[in-house]
């Protein structure tokens, strides 16, 4: 965002202009030269992060040793949320759930909600509502719609109306350091000359109310006929869009943030005009330091990101008639947060079925750890080894712009490995059972999970009290059929029925066929009773594998 500032103020470089109007022996932060991103001073974290302020990699440093301010735009709150919204969402959760439970980081997070936009305003209007009841209720909503996707809430929310006076206060603020300006139509816009090459030069602006250059953005608007107004030295009115963020983010956090994010439709102008406004009012050079952008998502086919003025979206409450939430925070881990996803039911797919082949390898080693699941002998240094191999993996791709796919690579080559050593066998061989390694490596995947927001058992819709039922479902059939498969003695009164020697008595083959009718039955609802001598005990396993 960033270019090369000349020495001379650059109001001189536009027609007409005949001196410097900002102050510059007061205001360093107008016609001093422009410096190049800064590397933080504090606390290196170890990690690597991409900065959208220099379009690399950078260290993440942070101002106070263990601690980060993290700011986000929230959502405004007109309509409901859709699975684009709910994508970075998840996302971000992700990388603040690493940041904390990976790297210590305690991570002090605020979110703004706009309940206050011309939005909300025509969307009331039209629905014959009151702006505050509209922004309420869809607020209410998006927290729902985030709690049912597992997004921690952030430490604080904010609302706009709810800081009418501090916004106020801010832009007076601006316009002291002679960065904004009123009009007679009672709007307050951003002086973007006064700040000269700092702010980028963009085309395809038009002159509107009163403003001094094109670009000029508002901070406070004039109110209409019928529209929600706050008093102010400029007359009645209401917020701009970016003022609100910078003055909410700037009164928690005043003049330095460590990161920022939101999605990459936010970076210009909401993110640039955001810059523009805290470095004006704060007078630095440099207001936040970290921009975190996360990249769009696309329905399968369609080069058009998922939005509402598109049409193209699907709500998440839909979604999560389909799709479990860990279904699609799997999905969101496939790719990197800054990257553009395509959304499909084949993507879909790919991530509930690695849920599933992770479940049923815990299932296989937690039976076979109980003695449950015959298996040949055990390379247990090649086990302990690879899952040494995996944490160090895991934990460099973490620290590497948080690349959860190489992090999801490698817990399931781990898997891979684990189910190799498996080889089931069918009669024991006196060799004893290698549950340390196994019960490591389990233990393993479930904090990681865990720490990425996944919930295994819940994962595959399988808790523990369901568990419990059909393990007790299972253990009477299987004590049923035994009794109707048990051989009956060879004696003069039990001959008479026709049974042939060694088989079972007629009478008790309706029993065996209730067992199958039961074991037909439970395969819609996802349990696949399996019969086999390899499994020790009642020779019966299963497993819940769900069809959709």
């Amino acid at each position: 965002r960033m270019r090369p500032f000349r020495q001379t103020c650059a109001l001189t470089s536009f027609p007409g202009a005949l001196r410097c109007q900002c102050r510059a022996l007061s205001d360093p932060f107008c016609c001093g030269p422009e410096k190049s991103w800064s590397k933080p001073a504090g606390q290196d974290t170890g990690l690597k992060v991409f900065n959208s302020l220099t379009k690399r990699k950078e260290p993440l440093i942070l101002a106070k040793e263990g601690a980060a301010s993290w700011y986000s735009c929230g959502p405004t709150v007109y309509d409901h949320a859709h699975l684009g919204h709910a994508c970075s969402y998840v996302r971000f959760d992700i990388l603040q759930r690493i940041l904390s439970r990976v790297f210590g980081i305690n991570v002090t997070h605020i979110m703004v909600i706009t309940d206050i936009d011309d939005k909300i305003i025509q969307r009331s209007q039209k629905d014959n509502i009151s702006a505050t009841a509209l922004a309420k209720i869809y607020e209410e909503e998006f927290k729902n719609d985030m709690s049912a996707l597992k997004v921690l809430p952030p430490t604080l929310y904010m609302r706009v109306t709810e800081n009418i006076p501090q916004i106020i206060a801010f832009i007076k603020g601006i316009i002291n350091n002679g960065h904004a300006y009123a009009t007679h139509e009672g709007h307050v816009y951003f002086d973007i000359r006064s700040i000269g090459n700092r702010y980028g030069k963009f085309t395809g602006m038009s002159v509107a109310g009163g403003k001094r250059d094109i670009r000029d953005f508002a901070l406070w608007k004039a109110s209409k006929p019928l529209e929600p107004y706050w008093e102010s030295p400029w007359g009645r009115g209401r917020p701009g869009w970016h003022i609100e963020c910078s003055t909410i983010a700037s009164s928690v956090f005043g003049d330095q943030l460590d990161i920022h994010s939101g999605g990459i439709d936010l970076a210009f102008p909401h993110h640039e005009n955001e810059i523009a406004q805290c470095e004006a009012y704060h007078k630095c050079d440099q207001w936040g330091n970290y921009f975190l952008h996360s990249g769009h998502l696309h329905l399968r086919g369609s080069t058009e990101k998922m939005s509402k003025s598109l049409k193209n979206y699907i709500t998440i409450k839909d979604f999560l008639q389909s799709y479990s939430a860990d279904e699609f925070r799997m999905f969101c881990l496939l790719s990197r947060y800054q990257s553009a996803v395509d959304y499909s039911d084949t993507s879909m797919a790919i991530a509930r079925s690695l849920l599933q082949s992770i479940s049923a390898f815990i299932h296989d080693a937690e039976s076979y750890m109980k003695g449950q699941l015959l298996c040949q002998a055990v390379d247990e240094v090649a086990l302990w080894q690879r899952l040494a191999d995996t944490k160090a993996s895991v934990q460099k791709a973490l620290a590497d712009d948080f690349d959860t796919p190489r992090a999801i690579d490698a817990v399931m080559s781990l898997i891979h490995h684990g189910n190799c050593q498996l080889q089931v066998i069918s009669k024991a061989n006196g060799s004893s059972r290698s549950a340390a390694p196994f019960g490591a490596i389990v233990s393993y995947i479930r904090d990681f999970l865990d720490v990425l927001g996944i919930d295994l058992l819940h994962s595959v819709d399988s808790p523990g009290l369901l568990e419990n039922v059909v393990e007790e479902l299972v253990r009477f059939r299987s004590e049923v059929r035994s009794i109707a498969l048990a051989p009956q003695e060879v004696t003069p009164s039990n001959t008479k029925d026709g049974t042939p020697p060694g088989q079972p008595r007629r009478d008790r083959v309706p029993l065996l066929r209730a067992c199958d009718a039961l074991r037909k039955n439970l395969e819609p609802f996802g349990v696949h009773i399996k019969v086999s001598a390899l499994f020790m005990g009642t020779g019966t396993r299963w497993d819940f594998i769900f069809i959709f």
